[in-house]
Formats: structure tokens, C-alpha cells, sequence
């Protein structure tokens, strides 16, 4: 019987952790930390946790995500965004083990007019963005094996996220203005758990290299379309909203301003994970529509 690899999950509590306390059950033995466990802002405390638990693979899901709060809360931001990734490269690459770690689309300014390949130049236009884009370098820098998805638009059942607000929002009002010039693919949390471990298997089985890779749905849209689907998907499925797709207005992003500057262009281009890992990936709305159906 081949012995189960012991599988540190950092953030488990998060959106992508939860999904993956199910997706990784098959890969070995699960150990879930969240933050009232560990506060992963400080690295003696990780350092601690490596050496009681001795992963064999080390799942980082955990992640500072409040982008406009980010531009005030730079330190914390870079805490876990740059400097615990990091840490954990450096044990890692010290014990020959994988990391698996996320990055994001805000990493990149969004001024090109295609999607981003894994390639392409960071220039991230904002705290976040830039704090990620760290923690990836000093992962890539470290030298160990790794596996790093990028990934935008984050969404699911659990946290705080846009298809929550907008459910919230959509049974409070009856009209609503959404940005419509900022482009990409919201990407179901669960989606991004079973292609890591789908993409881990691979790995472990000589089949696939490790690396930075793209991870988004199929097709593009704006927030404003993203909040349209939303709404319209839910009333199909029988919530009932006051809100109504068509009472949905389009604003630009000049008109919504934030702390924060986001990317106009954040889709991602998704041919290397594809190929590598032979893989299809579905239209953002489907894995939307199964959600609100459930």
C-alpha cells in the first residue's frame, strides 16, 4: 500500500480552501489550518507549524484579498501576499516538497487589448496586485518545486464575494450600476479545486511539470454582464429578487471610483494548462448556473 502524502492546507476557512478540503481528499492526508489556528502574518508561528507537521506537499490558499483596504494596509497585505509565501518557499525548496500557491489576473496593469499569457510582463496597478505578484517572484526565485495557478474573479457559496453581494443586493433594490469596462472570467472556487488537484495528480505521476499557469472558465465579460447573468440565472431558479436584469445599469469605471485602481483587461490566456494538463474547460455561465441552482 503506497503511504499517503501529508497535505498542509493554508486558509482552508477561505473560499478556494474549502473547496479543496474535498478535492485533495484523494491525494493524500489533509491537514486544515485556518486563521483561528495559526496567524499566518507571523512566520515564526509558520515555521513552528512546518516543523510539527512535516508536510510533504504544502497547500497555500490563504491570502490578504481586500483590494481597496490593501492601499491602507500595506504591511498586512505584504504579510501574507509576499513574505509568507516566501517562508513557505524556503521550506519547501529546504525539504524537497511542493507548493501549490495562487496567484491573480490583478497582478498585470490591463492595458493589453488580449489575454494575458503566463509570460507576459507584471506591472500590477495597484497594493494587491503587487504584494502578489511578490509572493509569486519569491516563490519562482526560491527554486522549489511549485505549482502556481492564476486565477481571477473568485466566486463562490462561502464569503465575501461578488455573486453574494450581488444576491444580497438583487433582494434589497430594485435597480443597481455595475461597471461595464472591466473585462475577464469570474472563476467558481470549486473549479479552481478540482483542476489543483487534477493538475497535482499529474505531477506526482511524471506526466505534467510544474510551473505558473492560467485558470479561468471559457469566454469573457464585463462585471456589468457578470451581474446581469447573476441575476437573471437566480430568477430562473426561483429566488425571489426585486431586482431585475434589465434594471441592471451600465457605469464605467470613472463613475465608480475606488481606493484601489483595477485592470480594464484582466482575461487570461489558458492554452498552456490546456495542453499540459489535457484538460476543458467549462463557460464561466455554466458552473455559475450550477451554483445558483443548488
Amino acid at each position: 500500500m503506497t503511504h499517503a502524502k501529508k497535505i498542509l492546507l493554508l486558509g482552508a476557512d477561505g473560499q478556494v480552501g474549502w473547496e479543496l478540503q474535498r478535492s485533495l481528499l484523494t491525494l493524500g492526508q489533509i491537514v486544515p489550518v485556518d486563521r483561528a489556528q495559526c496567524d499566518l502574518a507571523q512566520l515564526d508561528r509558520v515555521n513552528r507549524l512546518l516543523g510539527e507537521i512535516k508536510p510533504e506537499i504544502i497547500v497555500n490558499a490563504a491570502a490578504y484579498t481586500a483590494v481597496d483596504q490593501a492601499e491602507q494596509e500595506l504591511e498586512a497585505a505584504r504579510q501574507l501576499n509576499s513574505a509568507l509565501p516566501a517562508c513557505l518557499a524556503e521550506y519547501a525548496r529546504n525539504s524537497g516538497v511542493l507548493l501549490v500557491d495562487y496567484s491573480t489576473d490583478y497582478v498585470f496593469d490591463g492595458g493589453k487589448s488580449s489575454p494575458y499569457l503566463e509570460s507576459d510582463m507584471p506591472s500590477a496597478i495597484n497594493v494587491y496586485g503587487q504584494s502578489k505578484q511578490d509572493g509569486l517572484q519569491a516563490i519562482v526565485d526560491s527554486g522549489c518545486r511549485h505549482l502556481i495557478l492564476r486565477v481571477s474573479w473568485v466566486y463562490s457559496k462561502r464569503g465575501k464575494n461578488f455573486l453574494n453581494t450581488i444576491m444580497r443586493l438583487a433582494g434589497e433594490r430594485d435597480e443597481l450600476s455595475v461597471v461595464a469596462d472591466q473585462i475577464g472570467a469570474p472563476t467558481p472556487a470549486d473549479l479552481i479545486a478540482d483542476v489543483t488537484a487534477h493538475a497535482m495528480r499529474a505531477i506526482f505521476n511524471g506526466s505534467a511539470r510544474g510551473g505558473v499557469y492560467n485558470l479561468v472558465p471559457e469566454g469573457v465579460t464585463s462585471w456589468h454582464g457578470f451581474a446581469v447573468e447573476i441575476v437573471r440565472q437566480a430568477h430562473n431558479a426561483g429566488y425571489p429578487l426585486k431586482l431585475q436584469p434589465e434594471n441592471i445599469k451600465p457605469i464605467t469605471t470613472a463613475e465608480y471610483p475606488t481606493p484601489a485602481h483595477r485592470p480594464a483587461n484582466s482575461q487570461l490566456d489558458t492554452g498552456k494548462l490546456k495542453d499540459t494538463f489535457h484538460i476543458n474547460l467549462p463557460n464561466w455561465q455554466t458552473p455559475l448556473q450550477r451554483l445558483i441552482n443548488q
